[in-house]
C-alpha cells in the first residue's frame, strides 16, 4: 500500500513506486492491515506534514508488532529532509529513501529484509542518469486517460516560503527527445491527455540548451529538439516541447503544471494558442499582490508586471481559463500590503484560487523571520476576505460558460449522485451532468452548460465526439 502526500509530482513520484513494486511481483491491497510493504511518499511544503507522517507511523507500529514481516518505507520530500529524525522517532521503519533515488524503493526493500533498516538519501539528480527519473521507471496510474509527464526536476529559485529547491535539488531538465519518445508510448497505452509536470515548467530547457550551445553535435536534436537545432541560443525549450508533445497521434489534450510567473514568455503563450491539444487554462501562482511582499519572497516580479504577463496570455489565447495560488500573512504583510492582494486578484478576475494562510515551514528564509509573523486571528480575517474576492471572479467566470457548448471529457460519477457523471472541460472546470447510458471515464463528450456554481458547472449532454481508447486493466493475482 503507498500513501501520498503533497503535489502532483509526489503522486506521480507514488505511481512509478507503485510500479516499480509490481513489477517485482506485488499487487495493490486496499486495507492497510493486509499489506506487507507501506510505502509512505512524503511532502514538506504542506501545513503540518511532519504530524500526519508520525501519526501515520504511529498507527503502522501496532500493525508491525501484530506483524513482524511488515515492512514500511518513507520517501519523498519530508524523507530527504529529516531523514535522521525519522529514524530517531520511528524506529520501526525499515527503508528511508529521498526524492533522487525513487528507482531504489525495491531493492531498498529487499537490503531491508536481509540485513535490517537502510536510510539512503542521494543529494541530487545528474542529467546522465536518466533512469533516475520518476518518468522513466515503470508505472501504475491512477487514472487509465491521462498521465502526467515530469519534464524536470529541482528549482533553481530561491523563494522564501519555499523548500523545494532543498529537497528537490537544483533544476534539471530530461532529454527532449525521452519526454516525446514518453508521450507517444502513453498514446499508443490509450492515453489521451497528458499533464507535463516541473517545478518551474516554462524553464523547461534552459540548462539543456545552455549546455550544448557551442559546437553542434549529432545528438543535439535528441537532447533539445528539431526547433532548437535551427536557433541555438540559451533559452527555455518549453514552448518547443507544447508543440511537439501536442503534435503526438492520439493525444487530445495537452495541460502543464507550474509556471512561474517571472519565467513566463511570450513564446509559451503563442505555442498554447497554436496548438489545438494545449488546454486554455494556465496557473499562474500569484502569491502576493504586494511589491513589497514579493520582493521579500524573492519572487522577481511586481503586481504590475504580474497583470501585463496575464493581459498578454489573455490576448493571445481565447477564452483563457486562469487559477492562481495566493499566500496570506506573509511576514512582514501589513493591511496596506494585503489590500493590494485584494486589488491584484480583483483586477485579475481569477476562475478560481488555492488560498493558503502562511505557516512556517522549518528550513526556509521565512520561518526565520519570527520577528516579522503576523497574528493568526488577523491572517484568518484577511484569508477570508480574500476568498469571498475569489468566489465573486469565479461565479462570475462560471456564469459566462451558461449556454455554451464545452467538450468535457468524462472522469466518472459524482461522489454525491452516482446516477450523474462528472467531466472536465478544457478550461479545467468540473461538469456535472446527466447521460441516458453508462459513458466510460476518458470518453470525450460535448455539453451544453445550463447552470454555474462557485466550483462547477451543471450541463446536458449533447453528442459523444470520442469514445475512451485506453485497455481496461484487470488485477491478477499469480498461483
Amino acid at each position: 500500500m503507498i500513501r501520498t502526500y503533497g503535489c502532483q509530482m509526489n503522486e506521480h513520484d507514488s505511481e512509478r513506486i507503485s510500479g516499480l513494486l509490481e513489477a517485482d511481483g506485488m499487487s495493490r491491497v486496499d486495507d492497510v492491515a493486509d499489506a506487507d510493504v507501506v510505502v509512505l511518499n512524503t511532502c514538506c511544503i504542506r501545513e503540518n506534514a511532519d504530524n500526519k507522517l508520525y501519526g501515520a507511523l504511529g498507527h503502522l507500529k501496532s500493525l508491525k508488532e501484530a506483524n513482524p514481516d511488515l515492512q514500511i518505507a518513507v520517501g519523498g520530500c519530508l524523507a530527504q529532509k529529516d531523514r535522521d529524525l525519522i529514524t530517531e522517532r520511528a524506529g520501526h521503519v525499515d527503508v528511508v529513501f529521498g526524492t533522487h533515488n525513487v528507482d531504489r524503493a525495491v531493492e531498498l526493500l529487499d537490503h531491508a529484509a536481509e540485513h535490517g533498516p537502510i536510510v539512503e538519501i542521494l543529494e541530487a539528480t545528474a542529467r546522465e542518469d536518466a533512469d533516475r527519473f520518476p518518468s522513466a521507471l515503470p508505472t501504475r496510474r491512477e487514472v487509465d486517460h491521462a498521465g502526467w509527464v515530469t519534464i524536470q526536476v529541482g528549482c533553481d529559485n530561491t523563494c522564501a516560503f519555499c523548500i523545494v529547491p532543498s529537497v528537490r535539488g537544483p533544476e534539471v531538465s530530461r532529454a527532449f527527445g525521452d519526454l516525446v519518445a514518453e508521450v507517444e508510448q502513453l498514446a499508443a497505452d490509450g492515453v489521451s491527455e497528458i499533464t507535463l509536470l516541473g517545478q518551474n515548467v516554462n524553464s523547461y530547457g534552459r540548462d539543456l540548451a545552455v549546455a550544448r550551445r557551442g559546437e553542434s553535435a549529432a545528438d543535439d536534436a535528441h537532447w533539445c529538439g528539431e526547433r532548437w537545432t535551427g536557433d541555438r541560443r540559451a533559452r527555455p525549450l518549453f514552448a518547443d516541447l507544447i508543440r511537439a508533445t501536442g503534435a503526438v497521434e492520439g493525444i487530445h489534450r495537452v495541460r502543464f503544471t507550474s509556471p512561474h510567473p517571472k519565467d513566463m514568455r511570450a513564446d509559451v503563450f503563442a505555442a498554447m494558442a497554436e496548438t489545438p491539444e494545449a488546454c486554455e487554462h494556465l496557473h499562474f501562482p500569484l502569491q502576493s499582490g504586494s511589491d513589497s511582499i514579493l520582493a521579500a519572497m524573492h519572487r522577481g516580479y511586481t503586481g504590475a508586471r504580474y497583470l501585463e504577463k496575464l493581459a498578454a496570455a489573455r490576448a493571445a489565447i481565447p477564452g483563457l481559463s486562469v487559477t492562481t495560488d495566493i499566500i496570506v500573512g506573509f511576514p512582514g504583510e501589513t493591511d496596506d500590503d494585503f489590500e493590494r492582494t485584494l486589488e491584484v486578484a480583483a483586477a485579475a478576475e481569477f476562475d478560481a484560487a488555492f488560498t493558503f494562510v502562511f505557516s512556517p515551514r522549518p528550513g526556509t528564509e521565512a520561518a526565520e523571520m519570527t520577528a516579522s509573523f503576523v497574528d493568526h486571528d488577523v491572517a484568518v480575517a484577511r484569508y477570508e476576505r480574500l476568498r469571498l474576492v475569489i468566489e465573486r471572479s469565479s461565479r462570475a467566470a462560471n456564469a459566462r460558460r451558461v449556454g455554451e457548448i464545452e467538450e468535457v471529457t468524462v472522469e466518472g460519477p459524482s461522489k454525491k449522485d452516482p446516477a450523474v457523471l462528472t467531466g472536465r472541460t478544457r478550461r479545467n472546470t468540473l461538469v456535472h451532468f446527466a447521460s441516458p447510458t453508462p459513458l466510460r471515464a476518458g470518453t470525450y463528450a460535448r455539453v451544453e452548460v445550463t447552470d454555474a456554481r462557485v466550483n462547477h458547472l451543471l450541463g446536458e449532454l449533447v453528442e459523444v465526439t470520442h469514445a475512451a481508447r485506453h485497455r481496461t486493466r484487470i488485477p491478477v493475482t499469480a498461483g
